[in-house]
């Protein structure tokens, strides 16, 4: 299939998931109209996908060009067997042919800024917890470089290397099996769930991102994570609220 397509100029109502699988169905057994018709009403999600990758020196048409090619994979590699809706298992698909497309292309770089300030937080790390005889707090570090906390953790997130969940991880007569492979035959509805949540964190600001991390990552009570913001706990409970709400909406919408 060419993938020069466009994104769509109107809206139209979606597929259910009974007609979503009807149509890869037909692709998968060679029916290229059922396969056209499902990549051009996802381009909405392809799109979605493109916005987190821009500022990296690409037009957006052709990182759009490239997610169309990681959308055709979904359709093609997609298991009707998986207990997941098809947007939730493309979504880590599209993001990895263009994570793959960038790195190969040797321009997926953390800022400049960024990565001199992870340089910074972590040798402030080491020279406090030496002082300190313990492993600082993020507030503390934040105080001594007279940096939002926030900052502190999202440095240390962006500066760190990732893998990819499409990373070859063993070869077999060039039958490559994925990390995505892997973990899909252990829990497939619980892996690519998680896959949805992680994209809708991914559209928090800084102190929303930070708040889920301490709340549900490090299991801190809304009055330790007011503490940490030197908010109050109501004004924590308020957005902490908020934020489910939007992540609820947000995953529903990758589900639809």
């Amino acid at each position: 299939m060419d993938v020069e397509v466009k994104q769509q100029k109107k809206k139209e109502a979606p597929f259910t998931d009974a007609q979503v699988r009807k149509l890869i169905e037909k692709s998968q057994a060679g029916d290229q109209e059922a396969r056209d018709l499902i990549v051009n009403r996802n381009t909405r999600l392809v799109w979605s996908v493109v916005q987190r990758f821009m500022n990296r020196g690409y037009e957006a048409d052709d990182l759009f060009q490239i997610g169309c090619i990681g959308l055709i994979k979904s359709v093609d590699k997609f298991d009707l067997s998986y207990e997941v809706k098809f947007s939730t298992y493309a979504v880590p698909m599209i993001i990895g042919e263009i994570q793959r497309f960038l790195r190969d292309d040797g321009t997926v770089k953390v800022s400049r800024s960024v990565k001199e300030l992870g340089n910074k937080i972590r040798k402030m790390k080491d020279e406090m917890t030496k002082t300190l005889g313990r492993t600082p707090t993020v507030t503390e570090i934040a105080e001594q470089l007279h940096i939002s906390p926030e900052e502190v953790v999202f440095a240390g997130e962006a500066s760190r290397s990732l893998s990819s969940i499409h990373e070859t991880v063993y070869e077999n007569d060039g039958d490559p099996i994925t990390l995505l492979d892997q973990i899909a035959d252990q829990s497939e509805t619980k892996w690519f769930d998680k896959i949805a949540l992680k994209e809708a964190i991914r559209e928090l600001d800084e102190r929303e991102r930070l708040i889920v991390y301490l709340r549900y990552y490090k299991d801190q009570t809304q009055s330790e994570v007011a503490e940490r913001l030197g908010i109050s706990q109501v004004q924590v409970s308020r957005l902490e609220k908020k934020i489910l709400e939007y992540m609820k909406q947000e995953i529903g919408e990758y589900d639809s």
